[in-house]
């Protein structure tokens, strides 16, 4: 941390937002050196105000609500003679700050970053559910202009109050949202009579309004910010889109195979690589469409796409996944040979992690008092990045009976159900159970260190009960 780094404006905006309101019994005040340092060890999320008077802490106390079990508040006061002595020992002065507030966050037990979003309810707890993430959309100055909605009934009135034209892009948190007057995160399944309403079918949806009333949607004409600037000069309903030629008729040099062509050309061509495709994927030298000739594709058991087959004498040979490009398919072909074996999935390869499914799910987590489940999906990339790190960090507590590192594949037969039943709603989620009950989700960083140092603060936990019941006895 700079120590000359001077107080950014949403800093001030928290002294004065912080006033006249009583401490909340979540919020954590902190005076001693040696009980800080235990904080950080066993909180691994923690947002720190430094002031040096009493200052109420109305705003953090109902953060402090909103991320119960997912991140702390604490307060150190470094004005009073004890506080005063901890702020030095780490370094913070916050006399020299507008106002006497610095706020720092701390993560796995070290100093994180200094909080610099604004200081509203929102921004915060955000920030405090993911310190890593990127900021909310209206954090953004440049979309400073842009009207954003929280809910159906703001969306409602705002149809009824507005004379000027509407222009509505309905998102979802994983897009890139464009400036554009106004938008609503409509993911959330409460707005599906929302979406259903304006035929929301996929993210980003641009709707326009006049008078409350809806017009029709904006496609088709481009989606940087002087394409709607322009349109907006003379709103005009949908283009109509260019009908797509199938590939079977764009005049390739590629063979397209049905149903009564197939057997007749592999007998007319002792040699042939066959691309099994849907209609939006390219392909190379001979291709069937398996959702129009389904019998083909039911032949070869053709259960994805593409599928790339090699023939040979009319005779299936190989399956090619890797297959995906012009200059593989040239590669392969000048010196044809079999695949590589497939790629083992994570159950199948050795390790300390427990594979569980919805059989047994339940009645193995209840035996363990810490366990960290990794749910996921075998394609998912964030996945695949975590795996390793996950799987080392189970490897260290192997030796302890009372702790699991487990995963749940959801794309496995009734495990979407059961993964659908403990909130999972995206690849990868870590849930944190105690004994076979669900506690709160894990949202540290995926990296090794933070999955074992979750565990170890849990650990420490443990031992210091123990400690106090002796002290007690």
């Amino acid at each position: 941390k700079n120590d000359d780094l001077c107080l950014s404006p949403p800093q001030v905006a928290v002294s004065s937002a912080l006033q006249a309101a009583k401490v909340s019994p979540l919020i954590e005040k902190v005076s001693d050196h040696k009980d800080f340092k235990k904080l950080l060890r066993t909180r691994t999320n923690v947002l720190v105000l430094y002031t040096k008077s009493d200052a109420q802490l109305k705003l953090l106390s109902d953060v402090a609500q909103a991320v119960k079990g997912q991140g702390t508040i604490a307060w150190v006061n470094c004005g009073d003679s004890e506080g005063r002595k901890l702020c030095k020992k780490v370094k913070v002065d916050p006399s020299s700050k507008t106002n006497g507030v610095d706020v720092l966050h701390y993560k796995d037990g070290t100093f994180h970053t200094e909080y610099n979003r604004p200081a509203t309810f929102k921004s915060i707890v955000a920030f405090l559910k993911d310190p890593s993430g990127p900021p909310l959309w209206e954090e953004n100055p440049e979309a400073k202009d842009v009207v954003h909605i929280e809910s159906e009934k703001d969306f409602r009135k705002l149809l009824k109050r507005e004379e000027r034209p509407i222009l509505m892009m309905f998102y979802a948190p994983c897009e890139s949202p464009l400036s554009v007057l106004a938008g609503m995160n409509v993911h959330p399944a409460e707005f599906d009579g929302l979406k259903q309403e304006f035929s929301v079918k996929g993210y980003p949806t641009f709707c326009y309004f006049e008078k409350g009333k809806f017009m029709h949607h904006y496609e088709n004409y481009g989606a940087t910010s002087k394409d709607i600037a322009d349109w907006l000069k003379n709103p005009q309903p949908p283009q109509p889109k260019t009908p797509e030629v199938p590939w079977s008729e764009s005049g390739s040099a590629v063979f397209h195979l049905t149903e009564e062509s197939f057997d007749a050309f592999l007998e007319e061509h002792p040699s042939v690589l066959v691309m099994f495709y849907a209609p939006c994927d390219p392909g190379v030298l001979a291709a069937v469409d398996a959702t129009i000739h389904k019998s083909i594709g039911e032949r070869f058991k053709i259960s994805g796409f593409p599928t790339v087959k090699y023939f040979e004498k009319g005779e299936e040979k190989y399956t090619l996944p890797q297959l995906r490009s012009k200059d593989k398919i040239i590669e392969w072909l000048q010196n044809p040979q079999a695949p590589p074996p497939p790629e083992k999935s994570w159950d199948e390869m050795p390790s300390n992690v427990s594979h569980l499914g919805a059989e047994d799910f339940r009645e193995f987590l209840k035996k363990k008092k810490h366990a960290l489940v990794m749910f996921y999906a075998p394609w998912c990339p964030h996945c695949k990045n975590a795996v390793p790190h996950f799987t080392t960090a189970a490897e260290l507590f192997k030796e302890d009976r009372k702790i699991a590192y487990a995963a749940v594949d959801c794309t496995k037969g009734q495990n979407h159900e059961l993964c659908k039943q403990e909130g999972v709603e995206g690849y990868p989620t870590f849930n944190y159970y105690n004994y076979g009950k669900f506690s709160e989700k894990y949202n540290g960083e995926r990296g090794e260190a933070g999955f074992t140092g979750f565990m170890r603060n849990l650990r420490g936990r443990d031992q210091e009960k123990v400690g106090k019941r002796k002290e007690e006895l």
